[in-house]
């Protein structure tokens, strides 16, 4: 097939999937459509999708996130246009074209609903949990967002709930109360001093740890002084690092008089997997940059089920849920190429 008429296809078969609606918990149709577009597809339960049984996994998400009045997508010569054109729409069309040409040997497509919600409403840790030949796959390319690049590692995400307290009073009278916004103020001030975001380097690559205060809610009313305030706060933490060190860690920053922590989800961070000889395989074919994946992606699920796994996708993070979301017609064009070529060796 030539780059001409491969752009066209990948172009049109993204654009298709664009056009399916498909926010998180809302995956019923595209998961129907690829049970019915790809010959061998499967249904796993829970709105999974398998295709094949081999060693190397292909994974994709299925859903996206709420529309930004980014639907229905449009394309032009250039670029697809759309909602969940980068992420991951992009990447889905790859995995189909590659399976309907059978150009993908000796894989396993994995597509799976809920990726973009908090790790708890996961339908990939179940999956892997029922599909004892997924635990036993040699590798997984996790097809991200990474404009062709190898993204390896992920970071560990913590979502919490910061809550300080004081005491009610009228507002004429402030030194009679204890102003919980005040209490809120001062630590998250603090926070930001003791906790700026650092550098942490992994098997030679350097990911950024950082907690970020990302919501505050607090008042009764105007002539009421608040005896509570809740923050919410986002910890991204590095490779290298366990989920059980990331929770002490928030916990010795953030506990203290007056206020408590709360750690909502806390899902681990995924380790780099570079030396995989697949994956570097990956790597010679398509000539790829290797860089640090810093975001929290399904690589640490697969890891934690004893499967090494990388990010590579045809996407780029710079367009991922935006309103203006695009991915670009080359950029899947050489991510369907480097897959082939590494595939049908």
């Amino acid at each position: 097939m030539s780059d001409e008429e491969l752009a066209r296809r990948l172009a049109a078969r993204t654009l298709e999937l664009v056009d399916i609606p498909s926010e998180s918990r809302d995956e019923a149709a595209i998961a129907q459509h690829v049970l019915s577009t790809v010959p061998g597809a499967r249904d796993a339960g829970d709105g999974c999708v398998l295709v094949g049984d081999g060693p190397v996994v292909l994974a994709g998400h299925l859903d996206t996130v709420p529309a930004q009045e980014n639907r229905p997508g449009r394309a032009d010569d250039e670029a697809v246009h759309g909602l969940g054109a980068s992420d991951m729409k992009a990447a889905l069309a790859v995995m189909i074209e590659l399976a309907l040409a059978g150009r993908a040997p000796g894989t396993t497509l994995c597509f799976f609903p809920r990726e973009e919600l908090p790790v708890s409403e996961s339908s990939l840790t179940p999956l892997l949990q029922r599909e004892a030949g997924l635990r036993e796959a040699q590798v997984a390319i996790v097809m991200e967002p990474t404009a062709n690049a190898i993204h390896a590692g992920c970071l560990g995400n913590i979502n919490a709930t910061w809550t300080f307290h004081g005491v009610s009073g009228h507002s004429a009278r402030p030194w009679l109360a204890d102003n919980a916004i005040e209490r809120a103020a001062r630590a998250i001030a603090q926070l930001a001093d003791t906790a700026p975001p650092q550098p942490a380097e992994f098997d030679g690559l350097e990911f950024v740890e950082a907690i970020s205060v990302v919501g505050i809610e607090g008042g009764i009313a105007r002539n009421v002084i608040p005896d509570r305030a809740v923050a919410h706060v986002n910890y991204r933490y590095a490779p290298g690092r366990s989920a059980e060190d990331a929770d002490a860690r928030l916990h010795a920053l953030c506990d203290g008089d007056g206020r408590e922590l709360d750690i909502e989800s806390n899902a681990p961070s995924g380790p780099v997997a570079v030396s995989h000889p697949f994956v570097q395989r990956l790597i010679d074919a398509g000539t790829l940059e290797v860089a640090p994946k810093q975001a929290w992606t399904p690589v640490a699920e697969f890891a934690r089920a004893g499967v090494p796994a990388v990010n590579f996708g045809p996407g780029d993070p710079a367009f991922a849920h935006r309103r203006d979301e695009l991915v670009r017609i080359a950029a899947l064009v050489r991510s369907y190429r480097t897959l082939e070529l590494v595939l049908c060796a």
